[in-house]
């Protein structure tokens, strides 16, 4: 069974493909989403999903989330005293998902797809199969989530032939990918989108602006108060999400404790309001989205369909700005929460050579230009650090193209193949892949023929072989997006670290959230109810203390059916775990 997975930026979801199409797999709390939150309790004990989650409004400094932006770089976060990098945290997210498929299917799960943002690049692609193998997941296929989202309306939709846009705004990233269905094909033509934008940021800019009307700047109060910040950022995301079916919405202010008392300021917001505010922000599809009709050579009046994919697509505010941009009505017909998971299951599918989907054919693209470093002669001096593209971006996959470069001094034998990604001329500002040398070019004058060619295939697999001409001598290298961008070293040490972590077994998974969701909430309430729900927690935990499985499933009935009534003014039912 090979599962497909939508490692998000928020939440993340799995699948898999079944005899009757794709379907999702719960979690230990019988949800499909499962938050990408990462903490570290106060005993030391790993939560991962929807405790964790519970856990950063009271601790927000023992977790972390929305590190899927992060991948492929240097950074770091330090949880109670531990080191974590991107890799590690998503790998915790995925060994979660991976139990969960375990516990579903009562039989091992080894093997993956997962999905990326179409603009990852390949650092940010490599860590992201990192991820999967510590969590213990061969990573069959790294898959764009708009392609994903397309394969799932595609397999819904039958022989229709029509060109679509994909336009996916999930928590935290965005990308927008031109489609087309004809014949059982479903052909990339281009993709474009930002790793950088996402419903988190309109979190961020009404907790900023509500911040801005007590006197504090967001930055500064995220440091000296960050209980207070986490505490009305979660007040910020249930107000945004409600502003997206009504027109008003209260936040309550904590204090700089991150405590609420009787007193507590209630600000109320408008949707109009809030949409003035999350304007110059909403501003920045314009761009990716020009782009990708430009590379795909269309006009707006040339795209049949847009589908929207991603929680964030539910505002009322980006569903208008979409409309306008397109001049037609976007569609909806499949949960733009699970739609990624179901197309990454499908592909899935295909890897495991699945009969049902012999009729389906999937291409993709090349997400950013690949080339290689040259000189440039001015006069008689040549300047080196240009960037010679051989494949352009969007180019559809599997391709294999050819560009002669020549030597520039005389008598050199051998040249530097240097081989960068982005759209910059000067490849100081686009991404090193790797480099490596081509020797025995016979002396003579410059000028001496080296032909380079690219070959890239569906498998994100980047061959680059350079050849001298007039010798025919050819130099080989591979650069791959399941390259180990950690060694096996360094990848054994990881899964060595992971086990080594107090992780809860996923049985224990929905007791643990009860407990942080009745502490978050224990802050929230009056004295009165304070020491009613103080009473039921004692209650569940003395049960979990004496393993009494018949006191646990009581006393936890009681607990969870508190929460959800006294709750319910601080949340926003199901909505509550929904990707926005």
């Amino acid at each position: 069974m090979i599962i497909g997975i939508d490692l998000g930026t928020t939440n993340s979801v799995v699948a898999y493909l079944s005899k009757d199409g794709p379907k999702l797999i719960p979690n230990a709390m019988g949800e499909v989403l499962t938050p990408s939150v990462v903490g570290v309790d106060l005993d030391g004990n790993v939560l991962v999903g929807q405790a964790a989650r519970e856990l950063r409004v009271t601790h927000p400094d023992r977790c972390a989330s929305m590190f899927k932006r992060y991948m492929g770089s240097d950074w770091t976060v330090a949880l109670a005293g531990k080191e974590f990098t991107p890799e590690k945290l998503s790998s915790l997210v995925l060994q979660s998902l991976k139990h969960d498929a375990e516990a579903f299917f009562g039989e091992p799960v080894s093997r993956a797809v997962i999905s990326v943002p179409a603009y990852f690049h390949e650092h940010q692609r490599k860590a992201t199969i990192n991820a999967g193998q510590i969590a213990g997941l061969k990573v069959e296929r790294i898959l764009n989530e708009p392609t994903a989202a397309a394969i799932a309306y595609g397999l819904h939709e039958g022989n229709e032939e029509k060109t679509a846009v994909v336009f996916d705004l999930g928590g935290g990233t965005f990308d927008v990918s031109v489609v087309e269905l004809f014949d059982g094909t479903l052909e990339v033509r281009s993709s474009a989108g930002e790793s950088f934008l996402g419903g988190e940021d309109f979190t961020n800019t009404l907790t900023a602006r509500v911040l801005e009307s007590i006197g504090l700047v967001f930055e500064r109060a995220e440091l000296e108060f960050p209980e207070m910040v986490a505490r009305l950022r979660q007040q910020c995301e249930v107000a945004k999400r409600k502003l997206s079916r009504q027109p008003t919405a209260d936040v309550r202010i904590p204090n700089r404790k991150g405590e609420f008392t009787d007193d507590s300021p209630v600000q109320q917001i408008h949707r109009e309001q809030f949409e003035a505010w999350i304007r110059p922000t909403l501003a920045r599809i314009d761009a990716p989205i020009r782009r990708a009709l430009g590379d795909a050579g269309l006009k707006r009046a040339d795209i049949d369909e847009v589908i929207l994919v991603g929680g964030a697509t539910r505002m009322p505010a980006v569903v208008d700005r979409v409309r306008d941009l397109f001049g037609k009505e976007p569609r909806c017909r499949l949960n733009p929460d699970e739609v990624v998971a179901l197309g990454a299951s499908v592909q899935a599918g295909l890897v495991a050579g699945d009969q049902s989907l012999e009729d389906l054919v999937v291409t993709d693209v090349a997400p950013f230009t690949l080339g290689v470093e040259t000189s440039r002669q001015f006069g008689v001096e040549f300047v080196g650090g240009y960037f010679l593209p051989i494949i352009h971006r969007n180019t559809t996959l599997p391709v294999s193209q050819v560009k002669v470069v020549s030597t520039v001094h005389p008598n050199q034998t051998k040249v530097t193949v240097r081989v960068y990604q982005g759209e910059s001329r000067r490849v100081k500002d686009n991404l090193l892949l790797g480099e490596f040398e081509l020797d025995g070019i016979p002396r003579g004058p410059a000028g001496q023929d080296v032909e380079i060619r690219f070959t890239y295939d569906l498998n994100g697999v980047l061959e680059v072989e350079a050849m001298v001409v007039e010798t025919r001598r050819k130099v080989s290298h591979v650069i791959t997006r399941h390259a180990r961008n950690m060694s096996p070293e360094a990848i054994v040490r990881a899964v060595e670290e992971m086990q080594a972590l107090k992780t809860h077994p996923r049985e224990e998974a929905h007791n643990r959230f009860l407990l942080r969701r009745a502490e978050r909430l224990y802050q929230e309430l009056s004295l009165f109810e304070r020491e009613m729900l103080e009473s039921l927690i004692e209650g569940f935990e003395e049960s979990l203390e004496l393993r009494d499985q018949e006191a646990i499933a009581r006393n936890g009935a009681v607990l969870q059916e508190f929460l959800d009534r006294h709750d319910s003014e601080t949340s926003d039912g199901s909505d509550d775990n929904q990707q926005w």
